[in-house]
């Protein structure tokens, strides 16, 4: 995947692209941001441009650069992840040995190392050695979660490249390029925090299931009580469903503010998208302030919970509550 293709991160591109496409390509880069900010896809994208041949500011998947890229077989690419917790001295020296070697014909070398923060004090001064006598041919892509982490004196030798969360929409984007189905990515870019967050949440057993439980209990809490409580015990408590009531009552208030969305006329932010027509006919049996208590009683129900509150005692008072108004 190129630059450009990846979602969000507008800022982060331009720093990137600038650097293409003027030739002003640093020798270390720190791509500091939140997990889940998509900053190990960014530093595989620009690996890549730095490695095709085209000359374009971005890779341009056609050349052999790119093809030996895309297929795994780029020699002149090193990642350095973490052994065990930290990485240590002597991943670094075996690092500067690799890097040592004659290329395999391509101009330059580069290296991705995760959790940059996580070096050892001897590493992170092993590697400050590297840095400060450069080699021509040689990039270095630092990846952090916190970039003030990073041993200050590595962090000064290098172009800071920050990352923001991204936003739900360019989550939804990646997840849908890779594959995910929509309803479930839908879902999944409101509950969870970064990008790996909605990967696991999505693979998580029973979450397609959860979902649609919550869309029949959301259903029936609105019309029919008592078919509401048959569903919680029933789909809920007496399944394994019952071990992540927290999931349940996260999904029913995206159920709630669906209804809100719809009465706002912003269909095109719905998360249950599979319901819009159930959802266009009732959302206006309640105002948006009645959506907004059945919202708060989800969350309170939550926080009874927390406190060691029984959860199918919780969410049996949070029926009665939101059938109530």
């Amino acid at each position: 995947m190129s630059i450009e293709q990846l979602a969000g991160q507008q800022k982060a591109k331009r720093i990137l692209q600038h650097a293409l496409k003027s030739g002003k390509v640093s020798h270390a880069y720190l791509f500091t941001g939140p997990p889940g900010s998509g900053r190990m896809a960014m530093a595989l994208a620009f690996a890549k441009a730095l490695f095709c041949a085209s000359g374009t500011g971005d890779a341009c998947g056609t050349c052999i650069e790119c093809r030996k890229f895309e297929h795994g077989n780029q020699p002149d690419l090193h990642v350095v992840e973490p052994d065990g917790n930290s990485i240590k001295i002597d991943q670094i020296r075996e690092l500067q040995r690799e890097l040592a070697y004659r290329n395999s014909g391509t101009e330059r070398k580069i290296y991705i190392m995760k959790r940059a923060e996580s070096m050892t004090l001897q590493a992170a001064n092993s590697l400050l050695k590297f840095l400060e006598e450069p080699q021509a041919s040689v990039v270095a892509i630092l990846l952090a979660d916190n970039g003030q982490a990073v041993l200050p004196t590595v962090r000064s030798r290098t172009q800071w490249v920050p990352f923001l969360p991204l936003a739900p929409i360019d989550m939804l984007q990646t997840l849908s390029l890779e594959g995910v189905p929509v309803l479930l990515a839908r879902a999944a870019v409101h509950l969870a925090s970064g990008l790996d967050a909605c990967r696991a949440l999505v693979q998580q057993n029973g979450f397609a299931e959860m979902r649609n439980v919550v869309i029949q209990l959301g259903k029936d809490s609105l019309l029919r009580f008592t078919a509401a409580m048959l569903t919680a015990q029933q789909h809920v408590f007496k399944t394994e469903l019952g071990d992540q009531p927290q999931l349940l009552l996260s999904l029913l208030v995206l159920w709630y503010k669906d209804m809100i969305h719809i009465q706002a006329g912003r269909q095109d932010e719905v998360v249950f998208i599979d319901q819009i027509d159930w959802l266009s006919k009732h959302a206006f049996a309640r105002s948006a302030e009645g959506w907004i208590r059945c919202m708060e009683h989800t969350l309170e129900a939550g926080k009874r919970m927390r406190a060691n509150v029984s959860p199918q005692l919780a969410i049996e008072q949070l029926l009665i509550r939101v059938q109530e108004g």
